[in-house]
């Protein structure tokens, strides 16, 4: 299976706030950040917080985001693993 972003990738976050835990991190949510690598394919870690026993297999990318993007503050970049149904293209 392709992978459906390389690095280099702009992406943006999706921005939504789901009723169940999610693993996309509140102050990241509807933010762009640029993909530094896929690190492979993980068990979806929300799908047990909606009753789903036997999460899907998704891929896990590392993102980068400018922290000034995230707190509108710091010289510095944040690096994020996060799930593929949490992006989209940028």
């Amino acid at each position: 299976m392709r992978d459906r972003f390389r690095a280099g990738d702009a992406v943006r976050t999706v921005h939504h706030d789901p009723p169940h835990h999610t693993r996309l991190p509140r102050y990241a949510r509807g933010k762009t950040g640029t993909v530094v690598e896929p690190e492979g394919r993980a068990p979806l870690a929300d799908a047990p917080a909606q009753g789903v026993e036997d999460a899907p297999l998704e891929q896990v990318y590392a993102v980068r985001f400018a922290a000034r993007d995230l707190w509108g503050q710091g010289d510095h970049h944040v690096v994020l693993d996060l799930f593929e149904s949490y992006l989209e293209d940028a």
